[in-house]
């Protein structure tokens, strides 16, 4: 297997209301990553494009070719992937094994989400797909309403108290308030964050990310394409590991066992693959859609025991100087979740700690970064290890 680097990174501020068109979004990211990578356009194999909603939401689904015509690569490989919202991470993911496997010399994978030009309703709907659509979203559940049932069967067989969890959002809060492409620049407090609307109990909206805009884009490339990149003055890191693990889309069992073992899985896998222990890890940019998820991704990752996650952020070790940093850039939660764009954020957030261009963000003596998105209530889960280059 090839060794694979990142060598150019693009991506659009998280917005509200970005105004342009899925295909005009992912094109400014990409003509970003392309730009910062140090390689010419006709280098570019293949592109791997993350999308959960378009066709439902813009009428525009084959977002491969589109795309790609869109920024001057019509011809290349081209396809679009779609898992809900590890579609971003399984773009990246699709990337690795191109160059790993020798199949291309370099490839972009982006992720893209635009949401806000349509009503609330047909976004929890379109939303919905990505869950069990039969035994769940036909019946009116959402991920509101199924996280909510997750994080009270998790408050009920730990006794954790509601509060407990503010904690998680208050860190991804203070991170976006110095990240200039944040969708969120605003603290929270705890009193803020038990003063929130309720969504449905025990989710209130101080726990549940924005509807968000966005693109982010990524130049994967072998070793051969980032060395000539580095010593033309373009910085690169290493992907360690890139690992994907699914677990079955209905909820209703992780009700019952208050888990994540999809999380489990391919947190495991990547740690394999990179012949790592945690404790080489630097910091970790995880799934925070809900608090409840961020808690047992920590504690399915193996960085708390079970029922022991939420101590990481009453025990302050999630911030920026803490044990273990998350969400540093503000996390799905005050960055902003621009669905199919979020793993693809999180590599670039991963990145720019790695290169030392976080700004006031910065994780000092950062090695290793691991990044982790997640499809449905835990149904599908890519784990990404990047690592610093010397």
């Amino acid at each position: 297997m090839n060794d694979v680097y990142i060598i150019g990174v693009g991506l659009t501020p998280v917005a509200k209301n970005a105004q342009q068109t899925p295909v005009q979004l992912a094109a400014r990211a990409i003509e970003d990553a392309i730009a910062t990578s140090g390689i010419d356009k006709s280098r570019i194999g293949a592109l791997y494009v993350g999308n959960m909603m378009s066709g439902m939401l813009s009428n525009q689904a084959q977002l491969g070719p589109i795309v790609a015509d869109h920024v001057g690569l019509a011809g290349i490989e081209a396809l679009a992937i779609d898992a809900a919202c590890a579609s971003g991470g399984n773009a990246a993911r699709l990337g690795f094994m191109a160059v790993a496997g020798g199949f291309h010399d370099a490839v972009v994978a982006v992720g893209v989400e635009v949401m806000n030009h349509v009503s609330r309703d047909r976004i929890t709907a379109a939303l919905a797909t990505g869950s069990d659509w039969e035994a769940e979203g036909s019946h009116g559940e959402s991920f509101i309403s199924l996280n909510a049932r997750l994080m009270q069967c998790y408050m009920e067989k730990y006794q954790v108290n509601a509060d407990h969890f503010g904690y998680f959002s208050i860190n991804s809060h203070a991170n976006a308030n110095t990240n200039p492409n944040a969708m969120l620049h605003k603290s929270m407090t705890l009193d803020e964050y038990k003063q929130a609307r309720v969504l449905t109990a025990p989710i209130k909206l101080s726990d549940a990310p924005p509807v968000s805009d966005g693109s982010a884009a990524i130049v994967i490339a072998n070793r051969d394409v980032a060395l000539s990149a580095m010593r033309a003055g373009y910085p690169a890191v290493r992907i360690a590991a890139s690992a994907v693990a699914t677990d079955q889309l209905n909820s209703s069992d992780r009700w019952k066992s208050v888990s994540l073992p999809g999380v489990a899985k391919s947190s495991r896998l990547a740690y394999t693959q990179a012949k790592i222990k945690l404790s080489d890890i630097s910091f970790f940019e995880l799934h925070d859609a809900y608090s409840i998820i961020a808690v047992l991704s920590l504690e399915a990752a193996g960085f708390a025991d079970a029922g022991k996650g939420v101590e990481l952020g009453v025990n302050g070790d999630i911030a920026l100087g803490g044990k273990l940093p998350l969400s540093t850039m503000g996390g799905l939660k005050a960055r902003g979740h621009p669905v199919g764009a979020t793993g693809l954020y999180q590599i670039i957030e991963a990145y720019q700690q790695l290169t030392d261009r976080a700004g006031q963000n910065q994780v000092k003596n950062c090695r290793i970064g691991m990044t982790q998105s997640i499809g449905g209530t835990g149904a599908t889960v890519v784990t990404h290890l990047l690592e610093r280059v010397a």
